[in-house]
């Protein structure tokens, strides 16, 4: 079974802690309870599993070594990944709780916390988050240039050389992604969790197919692409000018 295969049969969860036992702990229970559940001891290795998987959320911990949690959390809603974060932490400051939400987490739990209601806190945040709609314009990202191309996103449009075509919600979707990821190498798994949400698809190859028709509408040369290129073994980089 390949990796976006067991994603489709089982939400994966991300466990943030250094806490060592705690992460065992927390990871054991949420298995026994149905989850996938990868983890990280700090927001590196946190960033490392996330370019890899495509994750239904994140249990974040407050403070930990290096980026500590509120940084990480802001940087990951700057660069437009809108993953559900349950903040862990443990301080009782409501300031921090407060921050937290503000910057875009989605829930807070005081540490130690009772493992049975982080589960139910999970399983709200999910059902709430519910399924994105794939495609959608997304105005406020305006228009953008690259090479001979624009991309007018209220429009869902692609000009090209004055030349205008609507764009389909699959193939505006991905390419989205890669405008707001530039120079990222982004796994298919990843590309899939950023494009689709949690409509997240069970098949790597429709990425490949998407990408190749970008590369037709917006490449010189789709053979040899300049803008939409391969990595080899993981996946695919957007090289603006």
């Amino acid at each position: 079974m390949s990796d976006s295969d067991s994603a489709a049969a089982t939400e994966r969860i991300l466990v943030v802690d250094d806490d060592l036992p705690l992460r065992g702990l927390l990871q054991r229970y949420l298995q026994d309870n149905g989850f996938e559940v990868l983890t990280a001891a700090d927001c590196k290795q946190a960033e490392q599993q996330l370019d890899r998987h495509h994750i239904a959320a994140i249990v974040l911990d407050l403070m930990l070594p290096g980026e500590d949690g509120l940084s990480f959390c802001r940087r990951l809603r700057g660069q437009g990944v809108d993953t559900p974060i349950i903040m862990l932490t443990a301080r009782g400051d409501d300031i921090d709780r407060i921050v937290g939400l503000e910057i875009g987490a989605d829930d807070y739990l005081a540490k130690p916390g009772n493992p049975r209601e982080l589960l139910a806190r999970i399983r709200a945040v999910l059902r709430r988050r519910g399924p994105s709609i794939v495609g959608a314009p997304q105005a406020e990202l305006g228009v953008v240039a690259f090479g001979r191309c624009q991309v007018d996103h209220a429009a869902r449009t692609l000009i090209r050389d004055g030349s205008s075509k609507r764009l389909t919600s699959g193939e505006y979707a991905l390419l989205a992604v890669f405008l707001r990821h530039p120079r990222q190498n982004l796994s298919r798994d990843r590309l899939l969790s950023l494009a689709r949400g949690r409509e997240h698809e069970p098949f790597e190859r429709s990425i490949d197919v998407t990408v190749s028709r970008l590369r037709r509408l917006i490449e010189d040369d789709p053979k040899h692409p300049r803008h939409l290129q391969t990595v080899w073994g993981s996946g695919y980089v957007f090289v603006p000018d």
